[in-house]
């Protein structure tokens, strides 16, 4: 799955090799933020692709034997714009431009899912079917508001429709037997069964958690879209901190996404769709 940033990779790359003997033989990008495919050059040199070893009659791999970075069209777009520069070897090398990209690998189906204009227009989740796990990328951050790029192509209506596959993508963990009242909030990671679905940062959620995720976002876009209606410039919106409720789990008052960040970007969403 996606790489980390430059520094993280030596580290990642470590822990994999100590869990699987196979090389790497896929790296899949879910958007193109520097964060998530920073490592895509060392983890891709250090695999080999399918096929390799066939093709080159046993001789040692060389640079074009690496492994297959795979990402949606949008996310290789996107990341030929960053800056600083992603090295040309770090790019996807194999991309798709439909809503829907199938494989099957050791035995496992993985379906890769393009989620439209909702972190950015690039981005996708990968659904491991036989594990029941899904990797989420940054439509999901358990430590914060959800970054809605804007500029890249990200809105909340999108960000609320892409939550809203990964509910149904997921089965709910349960049954509920034995674990006291009132504490099924904070039980979901002992619970037996369920999907996983590994968020962009933070812990692993469970179904209900991806609920709780979206119905913020939403009573959030709500207030939001009724304070425009009631013409409510941005910054009376944010003095009047729409996303209050949540701060204490999700806000920042410095850093790269702020809870003003947030507002802003449904701000911009709300004013700017086509009526």
């Amino acid at each position: 799955m996606n790489s980390g940033t430059p520094d993280e990779s030596g580290d990642l790359l470590g822990a994999i090799q100590k869990l699987a003997k196979e090389p790497i033989r896929y790296i899949i990008n879910t958007s193109a933020d520097a964060d998530l495919v920073g490592g895509n050059r060392t983890l891709s040199k250090a695999g080999l692709r399918l096929g390799a070893l066939t093709f080159r009659a046993g001789r040692p791999p060389g640079p074009d034997d690496a492994a297959f970075i795979m990402a949606h069209e949008g996310a290789l777009n996107r990341m030929r714009a960053l800056t600083p520069a992603v090295p040309a070897d770090a790019w996807p090398s194999e991309t798709f431009d439909d809503a829907r990209k199938a494989i099957s690998f050791n035995g496992e189906g993985i379906e890769i899912l393009h989620l439209p204009a909702a972190h950015t227009d690039g981005d996708t989740v990968a659904f491991f079917r036989r594990s029941d796990v899904v990797v989420a990328g940054h439509i999901v951050d358990a430590t914060r508001f959800p970054v809605i790029d804007v500029a890249r192509g990200g809105s909340v209506q999108g960000e609320i429709a892409a939550l809203n596959r990964l509910i149904q993508l997921a089965i709910p963990a349960g049954p509920y037997l034995g674990v006291p009242t009132g504490a099924i909030e904070t039980a979901t990671a002992v619970l037996p069964g369920g999907t996983e679905v590994l968020t962009g940062r933070g812990r692993i959620y469970r179904q209900i958690d991806v609920v709780n995720y979206r119905d913020m976002v939403v009573i959030i876009a709500d207030t939001i879209q009724h304070m425009i209606d009631q013409k409510m410039t941005l910054d009376q919106i944010k003095a009047a901190a729409p996303a209050r409720g949540w701060e204490p789990e999700f806000g920042a008052t410095s850093g790269p996404w702020t809870t003003n960040d947030f507002v802003e970007a449904v701000y911009k969403s709300l004013t700017s769709r086509k009526r």
